[in-house]
Parts: C-alpha cells; structure tokens; sequence
C-alpha cells in the first residue's frame, strides 16, 4: 500500500479545500474526552495558533473557518476584542491520501488479483492478472478547549472519516461540529455521527 501524507498539523499547502464533500452527508467516528464543569456556560472563546501553525497563516485561517461554526452551534461566541476570551481553542488536522485494492488482503499474491500462493485454486496455466485499484482519503480533525484563566484542558474531541474524495471545507466543517455535536457530555468513543450538509447554493 503507498500511502502518501499530505497535510499534518495544518502543514504546508491548502490543497485539502480542492477536493469534494460527499454528497449530502458526512459520517464520523468521534471520540471526546474532558471534565466540562458542571454547570459552566460556554461563553466566550479566541482561537490559540501554536508556533508551527503560525507560520502557516493561511492554513490556520481555513482551518479556524471551518471550526466556527461548529463552535456557535455548541454555544459559543468569539472574544470581543479587547476582551479576554473564556476559553482557549486549539485545532488540528491531518489528511492522508491511500491507493488501495478492494482485495487487499494477505491471501492474495501481491495484493492484487492473480495467481493464488501454494492455493489448490485453479491449475499452474492460470495466468490473468487484473488489478483495480482505488484512491481513499482519510481525514482527522481534533479540538481541544483550554480554560484561559488557569490553563487547565477542559474538553477534547476528535472527528474521523474516509471516503474516495479529498475533504473539501464544507466537509470539514462537518467534522467539527460532529465532534462537538454532543458538548459537552461524553459518549462512547468511538460512535458514529452524521451531520447532514448545507444545500448548494443556487446557480447564478
């Protein structure tokens, strides 16, 4: 199997908006973690960009887009400014691209199609050799909440998904507020979580 990274950490490049969302609907496994206070509001929040992701500006910017929404709809707001913020918000991402055959298994000669190992399987003269083989994007996204005054994590989620399609903002999206669709309790890790896309616009 070649698989190939091509983002981590929000690295070098924004080719992961390029791609398309699947249709529809998004499915995740998501696991949480944390001890949200009881009875704490959510409040007010500002983004917190590590070294290696202020360097890449762009990448984080996408990134923090796609999150806000997600945020909102947990029932938070951004920092006024000038204000301090409740809480501290930490995003990362990583997205691995994978070429695979539907066969790929250890019985198979090579993980392709063909000759079977030492298999009582058709004779010696049997010779085709068909492969197919298909592209799958894996996608990871991960959020973790800080309380500002003291620093302490408060709650963390992360949100995975495969499919044949590069994600594409919307999805990301998708994935964020899937992993704090339950905020802020707790749930099996990992369960499935489906978020429904917006519709397209409508053409011009």
């Amino acid at each position: 199997m070649n698989r190939r990274l091509l983002f981590i950490a929000l690295g070098a490049g924004s080719a992961w908006l390029a791609g398309c969302a699947s249709v529809g609907i998004v499915t995740s496994d998501v696991s949480s973690f944390g001890e949200w206070p009881a009875g704490r509001q959510p409040g007010s929040y500002a983004f917190e960009r590590l070294p290696s992701q202020q360097a890449q500006t762009d990448e984080a910017t996408m990134l923090e887009q796609a999150a806000a929404g997600a945020l909102a709809k947990a029932g938070f707001k951004p920092a006024a400014a000038g204000q301090e913020p409740d809480v501290l918000v930490q995003l990362g991402a990583r997205f691995l691209q994978s070429v695979r055959a539907p066969w790929d298994d250890p019985l198979w000669w090579g993980g392709g199609f063909g000759r079977f190992r030492n298999g009582p399987w058709m004779g010696p003269s049997w010779s085709m050799s068909w492969r197919y083989q298909s592209t799958v994007y894996q996608q990871d996204v991960a959020i973790l909440l800080r309380d500002r005054a003291s620093g302490k994590p408060l709650f963390e989620a992360r949100a995975s998904n495969d499919g044949t399609s590069r994600a594409d903002a919307a999805t990301v999206a998708a994935m964020f507020e899937a992993a704090l669709m339950d905020f802020p309790k707790l749930g099996i890790n990992p369960r499935r979580v489906t978020v429904t896309l917006p519709p397209p616009p409508p053409p011009r």
